[in-house]
């Protein structure tokens, strides 16, 4: 049937002018624009900073619930590396830690007298106790210039932490317990020490031995504290990775890796 008016019919499609939507590709490369200059300002910010600040923020990112606890305690959990004697330049006379708000006269005899005695508990536990006997190879405990100092070597094979953590072990718990719930009778602070061997952390620059000696001694710390410490009672904790070796002729050697737990002395030496 022919259509009305005889003539063809045309369909004229008229093209979309000017400013249609042109995808969300901008959005993204914005948005890694504005990531990337938070990143460079962040990284000035911290260039900017002294030392100290610097630790202070990388042992937020370690270890956050630890970091905030100390800070409620008003301790400074992590201390860096400056080059210093072992010991440090806090434990030589420090001041004392009181026992139920108060603070005993004593004199450097009888403060080396209760460390001696504290000396004697920790060798007679590792002689009788069976389940610590096994440790007292791998145990020091020796007076030094800023008081005593126990020293928890690793061995071979792992005795106080697994292998590349922080994972302290049953015996190591069993010992720090037996330790705190001694070492809390005493006025005494304490320092705690972590150390590495000269092999490096098989992670990198994600992790490496600095945090390492670190971690492993605030995990004691905790345990310390958790069986006994008084608030206040640990100073400091300190991780100086390979910095400090014990056996330095043989920077790989096992007995590098270890916790130090330092008792320094509250009172000045005796006169000559």
């Amino acid at each position: 049937m022919a259509k009305e008016g005889g003539g063809e019919i045309r369909i004229v499609k008229k093209k979309g002018g000017g400013h249609g939507h042109h995808g969300g590709a901008w959005k993204v490369a914005y948005a890694d624009f504005v990531t990337a200059m938070m990143a460079f300002f962040m990284v000035m910010w911290l260039i900017g900073l002294d030392a100290k600040t610097r630790a202070a923020i990388a042992a937020y990112f370690r270890d956050p619930v630890g970091f905030m606890e100390a800070v409620r305690q008003n301790k400074a959990i992590f201390t860096v590396n400056d080059a210093l004697p072992p010991g440090g330049k806090n434990t030589l006379e420090m001041p004392r830690a009181a026992r139920d708000g108060k603070t005993r006269p004593k004199d450097r005899k009888t403060e080396q007298q209760e460390l001696e005695a504290f000396k004697q508990y920790v060798e007679s536990a590792l002689a009788n106790v069976p389940e610590l006997s096994r440790l007292k190879e791998y145990v020091k405990v020796e007076f030094v210039k800023e008081g005593l100092r126990i020293e928890l070597l690793e061995g071979e094979e792992p005795v106080f932490f697994k292998t590349g953590s922080a994972q302290i072990t049953p015996a190591a718990r069993r010992l720090l317990t037996l330790i705190a719930q001694k070492l809390s009778k005493l006025d005494n602070r304490v320092v705690v020490e972590g150390h590495t061997d000269a092999q490096p952390y098989r992670a990198g620059a994600f992790y490496s031995n600095w945090e390492l000696s670190t971690d492993r001694a605030n995990a004691a710390r905790r345990v310390l504290e958790g069986a006994g410490l008084r608030k206040g009672q640990v100073a400091e904790v300190r991780g100086y990775a390979d910095t400090r070796l014990r056996n330095p002729m043989d920077p790989f050697h096992f007995s590098n890796r270890r916790v130090s737990i330092l008792i320094p002395y509250t009172t000045a030496p005796a006169s000559e």
